[in-house]
């Protein structure tokens, strides 16, 4: 039976689609295995989204043909997409996929491969979904707001949106195979629509369409324009009970002069109104977003507008980036004004601003007794992890058997990353699970006190 290892870098559409390539493989008898091992097929879903991420891609192709001189090395997605318009080449690399092309991966492989029929047996069976608590469905592909510091549109073209039939059908078939969490997400999710291809429905039909199939208990919304957060989205949000109280509002920067030569669409005003207004819609709700430190002509009067904006905001959880330059984009053709030591120094300043963010957000939380959706098994013996509904990261004592339940936890103490707490139904939660065909009857459990 022959091998292939796969990997992704970078969003979670590229996760999505490593999945459905990953479904392929395995569909015409491959055995996968982790991209470390030994291999007859490696693919990489690349990124360029910074440069660390082009540097990582090539890496990881080095890496794969250094492991088997023999094996088949294929690359896709956004840096091989750059490569490919730079009329370039990877070292390492059998074969470079463009986007357009890249859920045809594995025909593109097999095709390299003339033996492949002599390595195959009888195809696998696809392993049930449901053994993740959480899933990806991706609804829509390509960007047209070509941000300053941004080469998406170069690498993910076309806007186009899936159909709302198949996306729910995709949906009702997460909830079926037991995945407990969905999350919704794109390239620009919040262009989902009928003039790329929905068939006639909006955002705000998918949020509430997947929220109401059987067996989803969550759905989650990745990153979205603040601009794309409009009445109908809200709405969904402050009246669908299935929808997490957490938007991802991308915002790249706290002042105005440097979101102008972003091109983002939008000021500080306008994104701390819409805040005002979802804090005000939405109880608990969660915002998270995107902050980059050292933008061409970024002055320290500039940075210092984007930690008082940031402060101001108060985000859950915050990921700083440092600008690098993007090829093609507006900002590769000014000038990189912005040493690296400065870079560096207003990177960890941002990062002290919102780690308190996070913590004060999570602080409001202790007393409580909040759902969590436990995911995973952490080092210390007997203790899972998982998240609240507005994303903070929650540490237990329970049994393996409870990972993949939603179970009401009692918020104690805040730890470094989060808040550790102590279940306050896991005998019900345990009993449900091994009887999954009982009907559900809320249960309310007296609180324990020493």
């Amino acid at each position: 039976m022959p091998v292939a290892a796969l990997t992704t870098l970078g969003c979670k559409v590229n996760q999505y689609e490593t999945e459905k390539i990953a479904e392929d493989f395995l569909r015409a008898g491959f055995t996968l295995v982790d991209f470390d091992s030994p291999a007859d097929i490696y693919v990489i879903n690349s990124c360029s989204v910074t440069n660390a991420a082009d540097k990582k891609s090539r890496y990881l192709a080095r890496r794969a043909q250094r492991s088997n001189p023999a094996a088949v090395v294929a690359m896709t997605g956004c840096h091989s997409q750059q490569v490919i318009d730079d009329g370039g080449w990877v070292e390492g690399a059998t074969l470079l996929i463009p986007n357009d092309r890249k859920m045809d991966a594995y025909a593109l492989v097999a095709a390299q491969l003339p033996d492949l029929d002599m390595l195959s047996s009888s195809p696998a069976t696809l392993p049930p979904r449901g053994k993740r608590t959480r899933a990806t469905l991706k609804i829509q592909d390509g960007c047209e707001h070509f941000c300053g510091f941004c080469q998406i549109p170069y690498t993910r073209k076309v806007l186009e949106s899936r159909s709302f039939t198949d996306v729910i059908s995709e949906a009702r078939d997460f909830g079926v195979s037991g995945c407990r969490e969905v999350v919704v997400t794109g390239v620009c999710v919040g262009a989902y629509g009928p003039d790329s291809g929905s068939g006639g429905e909006v955002l705000a039909d998918v949020l509430r369409g997947v929220a109401a199939q059987p067996g989803i208990d969550r759905v989650r919304l990745s990153s979205i324009q603040p601009i794309e957060v409009i009445d109908s989205v809200i709405d969904a949000y402050a009246s669908t009970p299935g929808l997490c109280p957490h938007l991802h509002l991308s915002c790249q920067s706290g002042d105005d002069t440097i979101l102008k030569a972003m091109n983002r669409p939008y000021t500080t005003a306008f994104y701390e109104e819409l805040v005002a207004k979802l804090r005000q819609r939405i109880p608990d709700v969660a915002i998270t977003t995107d902050l980059i430190v050292g933008y061409p002509g970024e002055t320290e009067a500039f940075h210092q507008n984007t930690l008082a904006f940031a402060q101001r905001v108060g985000f859950q959880k915050t990921h700083v980036f440092r600008y690098s330059p993007r090829p093609r984009t507006k900002a590769a053709d000014m000038v990189d004004d912005v040493d690296d030591a400065t870079k560096k120094r207003r990177h960890a300043e941002l990062q002290a601003v919102v780690d308190a963010s996070t913590r004060s957000f999570a602080a409001k939380y202790i007393g409580r007794t909040m759902p969590v959706l436990l995911e995973n098994s952490e080092g210390t013996a007997g203790t899972l992890s998982g998240f609240t509904t507005n994303y903070i990261r929650v540490t237990c004592t329970a049994p393996k058997a409870l990972i993949g339940n939603v179970v009401n936890v009692s918020l104690n103490a805040l730890t470094n990353d989060g808040i550790a707490g102590n279940i306050v139904d896991a005998l019900d939660v345990l009993m449900e699970a091994a009887s999954p065909s009982l009907v559900r009857q809320p249960l309310e459990l007296p609180v324990l006190t020493s």
